[in-house]
């Protein structure tokens, strides 16, 4: 099981991201939120010239779904997600540490500035850590 697939795991009182029988993706404001959210990503994203190099041949309004629906998942939202594994989608790109850590700090101040609490700030820390080597690769680097 991968960590997104267990992030998706039935939600239940005393998991974690369970506050009162609210899950993260609840608490941070459903799917409106989490639009809001992957829009404002996306834009830092592609105005970091470290990184928007990698979507230069992407199908943005498709990408923005994807991550819409995969942080939905991280966030203990229902799984709509029917795309590419992270590894598959990724290793091809042979994208380097420090690029991985530049959207992770992209994601972070994202969802920081859009005033996520603290706990869902650290499990999607958390999450990024964990799906850290399915990302970072040594394929035919397209980025910056």
């Amino acid at each position: 099981m991968t960590d997104i697939e267990a992030a998706n795991a039935p939600v239940q009182e005393g998991d974690p991201g369970v506050v009162a029988g609210a899950s993260y993706y609840q608490r941070v404001g459903g799917a409106e939120a989490v639009k809001a959210a992957v829009g404002l990503f996306y834009d830092k994203v592609l105005a970091d010239p470290e990184l928007a190099g990698y979507f230069a041949a992407v199908d943005m309004e498709q990408q923005r779904r994807h991550l819409a629906l995969m942080l939905t998942v991280v966030l203990g939202g229902p799984d709509g997600y029917s795309g590419r594994g992270l590894a598959e989608a990724h290793q091809p790109l042979g994208i380097p540490p420090e690029h991985y850590a530049l959207v992770g700090e992209h994601l972070m101040a994202t969802l920081s500035e859009l005033g996520a609490p603290a706990d869902v700030l650290a499990h999607v820390g958390d999450v990024l850590v964990q799906v850290r080597d399915q990302v970072v690769g040594a394929g035919d680097r397209r980025g910056g």
